[in-house]
């Protein structure tokens, strides 16, 4: 009984710990990341002892509503109404990968914000069932808003180039407020593989993928975003 009794007490512990701290990053910007930090130890261990991160947080307030929408298009059609998970597309990889060799992911926005925010790549059913809890707590605590900013803020972008600020400096010499929908579609294009995908020589694949995008951005239309950026406000 002791035992079963320590247990319970270290996984409510757990709880309160976390359940405060992904709070408190709902409030306070991260100065970086897991996967940021993880990145700067593997370029350290390759042989460059001076890696640096280009990283710098923006408001989303700040961010061109063209590159908002247009990472929701690519990666998360259904991210304003789904709960942190979306069951179809589960159920649809789940399908292809038990009978093919390339192994097809449904990871949402909220999922890839709380993988990147605190946890470490990988394809683990523990890894996934950490991830799963961190993104309950998101949505359970954090405004949609929130979570697509924080998300645009930390994905990485580039070699090197993690966030939305960093890339748009980096890639287009613009500011995120000034991106224009070709280019938020062509950033939006290269996050499943920011270290494969140039966007500043694209191949023929990202043009094709930044193309699907931009006919995405228009069927969704402008306002699509809008329900969740009036939910922040009130």
């Amino acid at each position: 009984m002791r035992l079963w009794r320590r247990l319970l007490i270290l996984c409510w512990l757990w709880f309160l710990a976390t359940a405060v701290g992904v709070a408190f990053r709902g409030i306070v910007n991260p100065p970086t990341t897991a996967f940021m930090q993880q990145h700067k130890l593997y370029l350290r261990a390759h042989g460059d002892v001076h890696a640096h991160i280009a990283y710098r947080w923006v408001e989303y307030r700040h961010i061109a509503p063209a590159m908002r929408l247009a990472v929701v298009a690519s990666e998360d059609q259904d991210f304003p109404f789904h709960h942190g998970f979306d069951w179809a597309a589960i159920d649809k990889a789940l399908h292809h990968n038990e009978y093919s060799h390339r192994i097809r992911g449904a990871s949402t926005i909220s999922q890839q914000t709380a993988k990147n925010l605190w946890l470490w790549p990988g394809r683990s059913y523990f890894r996934k069932a950490v991830e799963a809890y961190f993104t309950a707590l998101m949505e359970l605590e954090w405004p949609k808003q929130r979570i697509l900013e924080t998300y645009l803020n930390i994905a990485q972008f580039d070699d090197n180039v993690f966030g939305v600020d960093a890339a748009a400096q980096h890639l287009f010499h613009e500011s995120p407020a000034r991106l224009t929908p070709p280019q938020a579609a062509l950033l939006a294009a290269s996050l499943p593989a920011p270290d494969r995908f140039n966007v500043k020589d694209p191949s023929a694949y990202l043009l094709r993928r930044q193309s699907w995008i931009l006919n995405q951005m228009r069927m969704l239309g402008d306002d699509y975003l809008h329900g969740i950026e009036t939910a922040a406000q009130h």
